[in-house]
């Protein structure tokens, strides 16, 4: 059975457009003749926020309103958009944000959480380590905790892949990156209310693995680390409610390093002169790395986000990914 029926996505969908209209999706040649395939590219760096997690902002802060009306605010943990989306919401609705993010996090999606009203703190190593911290605080201040993955995030989520499908027909393959899972849940969800036979293939990085390592051993694997340039992938402790719908409809998932993250940001600034961020990047890395029986196909590509720091953007753009930030 679906995770969502399509009178659910349209209704969601009409939700999710009173904040923002749809974002585009377009074909571009140049990718095409890099590809030898057919490459459709959902521009989700598009939205208000500049990535995909604005969406499930939307559907999870009315869905705790009419489900908890009583509540004062919401915390959470991120690297940076799900901490926007969550912050442009809650506050909209009058509601307190309180976020969590790691020591050294981005500071330019730093910045952008408090501008949409976060109370921002920062705590842990990682993304890992602060959600443990989050989900504490929730239970000393009374506040709901929104975890990484949640039904009503995925919901919200979902509309940018019913978007991409009606829009970019036939599709043999999506390519989606994986955080936390939202996405390729979304896209899977979509793909199986719609009765496609479109294969999703999950994208992580090799620095940040325990998605592809839980898809292939059919359990729960965490790393020790996940230390990537792509920090909308950087996670070590995969959701097992995510697992759950990618074990069964992703056809696999595979690892592209931070050169190939890197290499793929280049191409899309000089291909269709759009910013990704680095998990916005790898959807592309991995159909690079896969071009070869990808050739001839039609081919979808997530492009998750835009928000990427300008020192970090900078040292890409000229080559420098190893060279430390000024």
């Amino acid at each position: 059975m679906a995770l969502f029926s399509i009178d659910e996505l349209e209704t969601t969908s009409r939700l999710v457009y009173r904040q923002m209209k749809p974002t585009p999706q377009y074909a571009w040649p140049l990718l095409a003749e890099r590809t030898g395939a057919t490459v459709w590219v959902k521009h989700e760096n598009h939205t208000p926020a500049g990535a995909f997690k604005v969406r499930g902002g939307i559907t999870f802060i009315d869905w705790l309103k009419r489900s908890h009306p009583a509540t004062p605010g919401i915390v959470t943990a991120t690297r940076g958009n799900h901490g926007q989306s969550q912050a442009r919401a809650a506050t909209a609705a009058g509601l307190r944000a309180k976020i969590l993010v790691p020591f050294g996090n981005s500071v330019e999606k730093n910045a952008a959480m408090r501008a949409f009203g976060a109370e921002l703190i920062e705590f842990g190593s990682d993304f890992d380590e602060a959600k443990v911290e989050a989900m504490r605080l929730a239970e000393t201040e009374g506040l709901f905790p929104v975890p990484p993955f949640h039904r009503e995030l995925a919901r919200g989520v979902a509309t940018y892949a019913l978007e991409f499908f009606n829009e970019a027909r036939d599709l043999d393959t999506v390519y989606v990156p994986i955080g936390c899972g939202s996405g390729i849940c979304g896209v899977i969800a979509v793909r199986d209310a719609l009765g496609l036979k479109t294969e999703v293939v999950g994208v992580v990085s090799t620095e940040a693995q325990c998605a592809k390592l839980s898809f292939e051993a059919g359990k729960l694997i965490e790393t020790n680390s996940a230390n990537t340039i792509a920090d909308g992938m950087a996670v070590r402790v995969p959701v097992q409610e995510a697992f759950d719908i990618y074990s069964k409809g992703a056809s696999r998932i595979v690892a592209v390093s931070d050169e190939e993250v890197a290499e793929a940001m280049r191409i899309l600034y000089r291909d269709t002169h759009n910013i990704a961020e680095g998990a916005g990047a790898a959807a592309l890395a991995a159909l690079l790395n896969e071009k070869d029986r990808m050739r001839g196909k039609r081919i979808g590509i997530i492009l998750s986000g835009g928000n990427v720091d300008l020192p970090l953007y900078a040292r890409i753009l000229n080559g420098d990914l190893n060279k430390p930030a000024p």
